[in-house]
């Protein structure tokens, strides 16, 4: 299909011999993340696949991994990976959240920003882990093991930030046409320079867009959207203009960047070549951008899985040529809906884009006019999750704002269910299967009293949460299983395969890797559990 942009490592990295894995715990343990692969995905391409998700689905494969919480989101999703906490531990409840208190005019928090940072916005801000409020397992480790390193590459700072913690020793993330890093003072390796000035040639360079194998061909049905009369997905081959940035990050080749810089890593740091054994975590961006900008059905999602079956192939494969003891987890953040026009077309008549009326935007003026309070009287959310109201309205006006809008979400024909914050946090932690969760367990799992909306709202399966499809048109965050179910593969070179169909979850990675690694965890010390019967992985006993 393509040249891959790994082979621009090949500057850095001579490859030995391949040498067998030892019987010890890995000394380079890799966690990737897949933003918007969901578990539907993974078995609808499985049989597809011949390179690194072949081999990563040779391992132990949890076909029925998932985000137990319902704000199926890119930050809350990474945050649950290697704390081993749901957002409502971690603090990371949403992308963003609306904080009164903030010391400036734009009272929106973005998850991986610093927002004490003068100057500093929710769009324009200084990436910082500050806001994740537990520990990450590579932070773990190096409390036991300071010698040991904790390496974070993403194809976005919120990931980078999420699975690396408060304490990394490299942290790369794009920031404009280059990958950056928020660690200050810290070396720029050259494998950085490297990949930087590959990346620059590469979009100085027209694409003319990949050819698809019959496979992907097959699915190149163009589909008009209502939203936006003209637009249509479904065919797209990723061809891109000369200086085209965006088109970059929407296409494989941005995974693969990611992918080589991580090569890079690896082979300059040395990672997993001595006896302190070293974390790297990979997140891999581009599966959730082409999602958003043309759907999960079509060509354009069929080539981006092919091709990054292919590059994680080649990813492994060097790791092997230079004979590095490692071990993979391979998981995602989340899943994704598809747009309703080829939902409908598969026999899914529920599927629908939102209602306008929806959106903060109207929903505030309405409310306002139904109760004659003065004001925006609601202040931010969007159609569906938490919503926040206008914090000047207090007693008995806020009373009022709330029930007005509890009887218009209730009977609006798209709306699932609401609830109040004093409803969710009245509500116990969930326990037991993560799969027979109800809606309101779902949403209490996303819930933090400090940052969480003044009422959460549940849109019906299958609703596009979009009113306006300039920017997206799909996209992911509801509690429904298609954004809460995600594959979860562990793999070691000599592991014998099996598929587990078991409901577990995120949060059970971070156990599962401690116990990989003899990192002891105290009895309850997070809310994910090691996952027993993986080869090689013993479990502690409680």
């Amino acid at each position: 299909m393509r040249k891959s942009i790994l082979a621009a490592a090949a500057l850095f990295l001579a490859s030995p011999s391949a040498t067998q894995p030892a019987a010890a715990p890995p000394r380079l343990l890799i966690v990737i993340s897949i933003d918007q692969f969901s578990a539907d995905l993974f078995d609808e391409y499985r049989p597809q696949f011949t390179g690194g998700l072949a081999r990563l689905g040779s391992g132990t494969l949890f076909r029925n991994g998932y985000e137990g919480h319902a704000t199926t989101e890119t930050c809350p999703g990474h945050s649950t990976i290697l704390t081993g906490d749901r957002p409502a531990r971690t603090g990371i409840v949403t992308n963003a959240w609306f904080d009164p208190r903030a010391p400036r005019a734009d009272k929106d928090i973005y998850c991986a920003e610093d927002e004490r940072v003068r100057g500093s916005s929710s769009a324009n801000y200084t990436a910082s882990p500050l806001h994740l409020r537990v520990p990450t397992l590579g932070e773990l480790l190096k409390r036991a093991s300071p010698a040991s390193l904790n390496v974070a590459v993403a194809g976005k700072d919120r990931a980078a930030m999420m699975m690396g913690g408060h304490v990394a020793d490299q942290r790369w993330f794009p920031k404009g046409a280059a990958f950056a890093t928020d660690l200050a003072g810290a070396q720029v390796p050259k494998s950085v320079t490297g990949i930087n000035a590959a990346v620059r040639r590469a979009l100085a360079e027209p694409s003319p867009g990949l050819q698809p194998p019959p496979f992907c061909a097959a699915k190149a049905q163009p589909v008009r959207l209502m939203q936006k009369p003209g637009k249509t997905v479904g065919n797209g081959r990723f061809a891109r203009a000369a200086g085209d940035e965006a088109g970059f990050k929407v296409s494989p080749a941005f995974d693969g960047a990611v992918l080589a810089l991580a090569a890079g890593l690896v082979r300059e740091l040395g990672l997993g070549a001595d006896a302190a054994p070293d974390i790297l975590s990979i997140g891999l961006s581009a599966t959730d951008y082409v999602g958003h900008s043309y759907g999960t059905g079509g060509q354009e999602m069929c080539l981006q899985l092919l091709s990054l079956d292919r590059d994680l192939g080649d990813f492994l494969g060097r790791l092997d040529g230079w004979g590095v003891d490692y071990a993979v987890v391979l998981t995602a953040d989340h899943g994704g809906l598809d747009v309703p026009e080829r939902l409908r077309a598969k026999g899914i008549a529920g599927a629908a884009w939102v209602d306008p009326d929806l959106s903060v935007s109207r929903l505030g003026p309405e409310i306002a006019a139904r109760t004659g309070l003065k004001g925006p009287v609601v202040v931010a959310g969007g159609p569906s999750a938490d919503v926040y109201l206008d914090p000047a309205l207090q007693g008995a006006d806020r009373e009022r704002a709330i029930d007005a809008l509890l009887a218009f979400y209730r009977a609006h024909p798209q709306v699932d269910s609401v609830f109040t914050k004093a409803e969710i946090a009245r509500t116990p932690p969930p326990t037991g299967p993560v799969d027979r969760w109800s809606v309101v367990e779902r949403v209490r799992a996303s819930f933090d009293a400090e940052r969480s909306g003044d009422l959460y709202v549940v849109l019906k399966p299958h609703i596009t949460p979009i009113a306006d499809i300039t920017r997206y048109v799909a996209t992911h965050g509801s509690p429904w299983d298609y954004d809460r179910r995600v594959p979860i593969m562990f793999w070691r070179a000599g592991m014998q395969s099996s598929t587990r169909e078991e409901a577990v979850e995120t949060v059970d990675i971070m156990p599962t890797l401690a116990a990989e690694l003899g990192l002891p965890l105290a009895s309850g010390a997070v809310d994910g559990a090691c996952l027993a019967g993986i080869p090689g992985i013993a479990c502690p006993a409680h």
